[in-house]
């Protein structure tokens, strides 16, 4: 089972990735629509996410901030991905 660190680092990575900004300037607490990440990015960072983790994240994207998966900050991204897997493991 992943770690939260790496399940973080690898978070972080995947929306560098889709902002085109070293990890490095992620932090932890960022808010997603502080970062600039448009709805196609957000959508495109959740594939990424099912891919690395396999997991499948609950997501409309008509109401993305919706609570069966908050995307709303790093933090956030980060808990739910370790729910998912949890959930898959139990």
């Amino acid at each position: 089972m992943a770690e939260r660190d790496e399940i973080e680092q690898a978070v972080i990575a995947i929306l560098a990735r889709q902002l085109l900004l070293p990890p490095e300037e992620i932090a932890r607490d960022a808010l997603i629509d502080d970062l600039g990440l448009d709805s196609l990015g957000k959508v495109e960072a959740i594939f990424a996410l099912e891919e690395q983790f396999d997991i499948a994240i609950p997501f409309n994207a008509n109401e993305p901030d919706q609570p069966d998966f908050d995307f709303t900050s790093v933090f956030n991204i980060v808990q739910g991905v370790e729910r998912l897997i949890a959930a898959q493991t139990a």
